[in-house]
C-alpha cells in the first residue's frame, strides 16, 4: 500500500529544484497525489437534456482501496459514491480494420490481467541465437563512423566521475532556440556546449539505421500534409529541435506537449528515436554473435559486451490503451521500407481487439471541448502492459519481457507487476537494463495516481535478484557496475510544467549527458480567456513553508471565507477543489457544521450526480463541492453557479477559464452579484502565472497586499 499521498506529495515537491531566483520559479506546493481516478456512467447533461455519456477513465481495486483507507483516515465515506460500474469508450480506430474472431481480451476488471505472452516464437526472435542479415545490415558502417548511439553506450565511466554525479550540483546554462523557445542546459560532468539545431536536416547527419533513411520521410509525409503548412524538411521545425536533442541522448522535458495540438508531431518523433536505439542496440549483438561463431578458440571475448543484464532497452509510458496503439503503429509504418514489403507482425489480430476501439460505440450526441475529445480518443482503458520484440524486418507483440526490446505500459499496469514490498508475487528485474524512459502525458497522471509513477521510478535500474540465463561475457560494465542509471536518457512530455512532474525530472534523472528543460513562462494566462463579467478576487494566504501549505489553507478557508458566504444571500456557490484529499476535509467539516451542501466527486454515481445538480440549480443547496478530477473527466456543465470558489489553482490554467464561463449557463443572465474568489500562496507561483500571466504573478507576489482585484467580460 502507497504512503499517504499529502505526505508523498509535499515532499516530493519540495526535492524540486529552483530553476531561477525569480519569483516565477519559486513553485507551488499541491497536493495532486490522488489515487486513479475510476470509471462511472455519465447522466444526462442536464435534468432537461438527455445525454447519452460514456466518461472517460477507467481504474481498478487498486486505487479503490487506496480511496477507501484514506478516506477513512479523515474520519469520513463518502455516501452514494461506490465505485462505479466499469465501461469502455471507442472514437477511432486510426483507419484500421477492427479485428474479428480476436483471442479472448485480456481481463482488467477489478484491476486483474489476464497475463497473455506469446511463446511459440521465442527462438525466432532470439537475439543470441541469430546473426545479422548481410542486407539488412549497417552495423559496421556505424562502426567506421562516429554516430550518437556508439559515443553514448560506449563511453566508460570512471569511478570519481560516478562519485562527481552523486555529490556535486549541476552547472546549468539557457539558451534560445527559434521553436522550442527557452532552454535551460544543465550537467554535472560535460561541460556546457552551446547547441543549435541544423536549419536543414541532412539524413544521413542523424545516424539514422539504414531503413529509418527510407521509412522516415514516408511516414511522416502523412503529418505534414495533415498540418496544411509546406515544410521543407522532413522534420516539421518541433521535431527537428526535439529529436535533435534526442539524439545526443540528453534527457529531456518538454512541459508544452497537448494530445490537441502537438501529441502526435512528438509521439513520431520519439518512436523515430526509440527504435532507432533498438535496431541499432540489436545490429550490434547479431554482427557480435556472428563475430563469436567465427573467431578462433581461445581469444579474448571482452570486446563483444554489447547487451544489459536484461533485455528490454526501452520503456514508454502512456496513459491509455489508445495511445500504445498508435506507438505500435507508428513502429510497424517506420519498419515498413514499402508497401509490397509488409513485415512480419505477430499476434497482430489479437493487439487490434485488445487496444482498437469501435467508433460506434460513440455516443452521437457527446458534446465536450476538443482537448477532451483528443484526450480521450479510442480506448481509454489504463491498465495494460505489453512486451514487444523487434528482430530485423519481424515485430513480436506480446512478447514475455525477459524476450522483449520495447515495454509500452501505463503506470498502473506496471504497479501491479511490479508490486509492493512483502507481495510473493512481484518483478522488476526486466527494468534493470532500461536505456530510454519515455514518458508520454505526464499531466494525465497527475489525474490518475501520481504515487505509480513514483513507485516505477524507484524500480527502474535496479540491480536484478535473478540471472535470468543472461550470458555475463556479453554484459557492458556500466551494467554489471550497476551505473545503468547514469546512461538511461529519460524523455518526459507533460502538458504543464507541475511542480511533481518537475521533480521526476530533477530528482531521478541521472544522465552523464546533462539535461536539457524547456521552461517558457506564460506571457498571457487564461483568465483572457473568461467571457463573463465576473470580479476576481484573489486572496492570497501566508505561509511559513511548503508543508504547512495545506492545513493554513483549510484554516485560512473555513476562518476568513467561508463565513462570507454563509449568508443565504450568497446561494448557488461552488467550490472548486482540486485535491481529493482536501475535498474528502471540507465535505467532512461541512457535515460536522451541518451546512446546507451537495458533493460531486470522480466516484459519484449517476444518481447522486443528477441529484447534486438539480438541488444546486434550484438553490435547494446552498454550497456545491466539485473535485477538479470529476471535472477533468466529464466536463459537465454546471448550471446555476453565482458565485464561485477555487480553493486552490487548478492544474490546467484553462480549467479556470472554463469554471468561471459556465455562469453564462444560468438562464438569468449576467448578474451585477456574480463573485470569484481564489486562494493562493507565494508556493503557487507556476499556477498563478499560468491563470494571470508572469507580469501580474509578480506584482501580486511581491506586493504587500493580499487581495487583488481583476475583472473580465468589461466592454
Amino acid at each position: 500500500q502507497s504512503e499517504n499521498s499529502d505526505k508523498s506529495s509535499a515532499e516530493s515537491d519540495s526535492e524540486t529544484e529552483p530553476e531561477q531566483a525569480s519569483v516565477y520559479h519559486k513553485l507551488l506546493a499541491t497536493l495532486k497525489t490522488s489515487p486513479e481516478s475510476e470509471s462511472e456512467d455519465d447522466d444526462d447533461d442536464d435534468d432537461d437534456e438527455s445525454e447519452s455519456e460514456e466518461a472517460g477513465e477507467s481504474g481498478t481495486e487498486v486505487d479503490s482501496e487506496e480511496y477507501q483507507e484514506n478516506e477513512e483516515a479523515e474520519g469520513g465515506e463518502e455516501d452514494e459514491n461506490d465505485m462505479p460500474d466499469k465501461e469502455a469508450t471507442a472514437e477511432q480506430t486510426l483507419g484500421e480494420e477492427q479485428a474479428d474472431g480476436a483471442d479472448v481480451s485480456c481481463d482488467t476488471s477489478h484491476g486483474v490481467i489476464e497475463e497473455f505472452t506469446d511463446v511459440k516464437h521465442e527462438s525466432e526472435f532470439s537475439l543470441e541465437n541469430n546473426f545479422m542479415e548481410e542486407e539488412s545490415g549497417d552495423h559496421d558502417a556505424d562502426e567506421r563512423r562516429s554516430n550518437p548511439f556508439k559515443q553514448h553506450m560506449d563511453k566508460e565511466m570512471e569511478e570519481k566521475e560516478v562519485e562527481k554525479m552523486s555529490t556535486l550540483s549541476k552547472s546549468s546554462s539557457q539558451i534560445k532556440w527559434p521553436r522550442l523557445g527557452q532552454l535551460t542546459f544543465s550537467s554535472t560532468l560535460e561541460k556546457q556546449k552551446t547547441l543549435k539545431p541544423d536549419k536543414e536536416v541532412d539524413m544521413k547527419q542523424l545516424h539514422l539505421h539504414k531503413p529509418l533513411e527510407v521509412t522516415w520521410p514516408k511516414v511522416n509525409k502523412q503529418l505534414l500534409s495533415s498540418l496544411n503548412k509546406s515544410y521543407d524538411s522532413c522534420f516539421t521545425p518541433l521535431q527537428r529541435e526535439l529529436f535533435y536533442i534526442m539524439n545526443t541522448y540528453r534527457d529531456l522535458f518538454y512541459p508544452e506537449s497537448t494530445a490537441l495540438t502537438n501529441g502526435e508531431e512528438i509521439r513520431l518523433a520519439y518512436c523515430l528515436h526509440a527504435l532507432n536505439h533498438v535496431l541499432k542496440a540489436n545490429a550490434q549483438v547479431l554482427s557480435n554473435n556472428a563475430k563469436r561463431r567465427d573467431r578462433k578458440p581461445g581469444i579474448d571475448t571482452d570486446e563483444y559486451r554489447d547487451q544489459g543484464l536484461t533485455r528490454p532497452k526501452v520503456l514508454m509510458v502512456v496513459p491509455f490503451r489508445e495511445c500504445a496503439l498508435r506507438i505500435v503503429h507508428n513502429l510497424i509504418s517506420l519498419l515498413e521500407v514499402n508497401s509490397d514489403k509488409k513485415i512480419d507482425v505477430s499476434n497482430k489480430k489479437r493487439f487490434k481487439g485488445e487496444f482498437g476501439s469501435n467508433p460506434e460505440e460513440k455516443p452521437p450526441n457527446l458534446k465536450r471541448p476538443e482537448d477532451y475529445e483528443a484526450v480521450f480518443a479510442g480506448n481509454i482503458d489504463d491498465h495494460f502492459r505489453i512486451g514487444v520484440a523487434i528482430l530485423q524486418k519481424s515485430m513480436r507483440l506480446y512478447a514475455p519481457f525477459y524476450s522483449s526490446d520495447i515495454i509500452i505500459a501505463s503506470p498502473l499496469g506496471m504497479r501491479t507487476v511490479i508490486g509492493a514490498e512483502g507481495e510473493k508475487k512481484r518483478d522488476f528485474d526486466f527494468l534493470s537494463s532500461i536505456e530510454i524512459l519515455i514518458i508520454d502525458q505526464a499531466d494525465v497522471y497527475l489525474m490518475q495516481n501520481w504515487e505509480h509513477v513514483l513507485h516505477l521510478m524507484k524500480h527502474v535500474n535496479l540491480l536484478p535478484l535473478d540471472s535470468h540465463g543472461v550470458d555475463f561475457s556479453r554484459v557492458r560494465m556500466l551494467n554489471l557496475n550497476n551505473w545503468s542509471k547514469y546512461y538511461r536518457q529519460t524523455l518526459l512530455f507533460s502538458a504543464l510544467p507541475d511542480p511533481q512532474i518537475n521533480s521526476i525530472f530533477n530528482k531521478h534523472c541521472f544522465n552523464y549527458t546533462g539535461q536539457v528543460a524547456v521552461r517558457n513562462i506564460p506571457q498571457i494566462g487564461s483568465i483572457s480567456q473568461v467571457v463573463v463579467q465576473l470580479p476576481h478576487v484573489f486572496r492570497r494566504l501566508e505561509v511559513e513553508s511548503l508543508t504547512s501549505v495545506i492545513d493554513r489553507r483549510f484554516q485560512f478557508f473555513i476562518d476568513k471565507v467561508l463565513p462570507e458566504y454563509r449568508d443565504a444571500i450568497m446561494s448557488h456557490t461552488l467550490i472548486y477543489v482540486p485535491s481529493y484529499f482536501d475535498y474528502v476535509r471540507l465535505r467532512n467539516y461541512f457535515k460536522k457544521e451541518e451546512l446546507n451542501f451537495v458533493h460531486i466527486c470522480e466516484y459519484t454515481k449517476k444518481g447522486g450526480i443528477c441529484r447534486a445538480r438539480r438541488f444546486f440549480l434550484k438553490g435547494e443547496k446552498q454550497f456545491l463541492l466539485l473535485t477538479e478530477r470529476f471535472h477533468f473527466y466529464k466536463r459537465y456543465t454546471i448550471k446555476g453557479i453565482k458565485n464561485l470558489i477555487f480553493y486552490e489553482l487548478p492544474t490546467y490554467p484553462h480549467f479556470y477559464s472554463e469554471i468561471c464561463n459556465m455562469m453564462k449557463a444560468t438562464d438569468s443572465g449576467v448578474d451585477a452579484t456574480w463573485t470569484c474568489t481564489v486562494l493562493y500562496s507565494k508556493y503557487d507561483a507556476q499556477k498563478l502565472a499560468a491563470v494571470v500571466g508572469i507580469d501580474r504573478t509578480a506584482q501580486m507576489l511581491q506586493s504587500k497586499k493580499n487581495v487583488h482585484l481583476f475583472i473580465t467580460g468589461e466592454n
